[in-house]
């Protein structure tokens, strides 16, 4: 371990995270490339020649001139995933249909509740979810 100091092995790992960051710029680039549907298929490909050649003047000069719609994208993406997200739990919950619009899952809790009041024997709650689950 003397032939290598602790500043060398820093200096290496500082590289070697400087390097992954690089890629994951490079490639946040190229994919916002692609995902922008405002550019023509010319201006990718000359924004992507850019980038390839010059990799570093061209990530930058993407960075400045197109940083912003880039963020909006992003965000735009962000929250429709998260509406497509919450739709399919909604769904996936039963809460679109049933009675009175709370689905199954409001009729099985009802029910519930009467049974534990004493309201439904354990047959007729046994019998009446059966028939909600059917």
């Amino acid at each position: 371990m003397d032939d290598y100091p602790l500043l060398n092995v820093f200096l290496t790992m500082l590289y070697l995270f400087l390097w992954v960051m690089w890629f994951f710029l490079l490639f946040k680039v190229i994919t916002d490339l692609f995902r922008d549907h405002s550019l023509n298929g010319w201006a990718k490909a000359g924004w992507l020649v850019l980038v390839i050649l010059l990799p570093y003047l061209g990530v930058l000069i993407y960075l400045i001139v197109r940083g912003r719609s880039m963020h909006e994208r992003d965000a735009q993406l962000a929250k429709d995933s998260e509406a497509a997200f919450r739709k399919y739990v909604q769904e996936a919950a039963g809460t679109q249909g049933g009675s009175g619009g709370n689905g199954h899952v409001t009729d099985l809790a009802k029910l519930a509740e009467l049974k534990d009041k004493g309201a439904l024997t354990p047959e007729e709650y046994d019998r009446a979810k059966a028939k909600l689950l059917a």
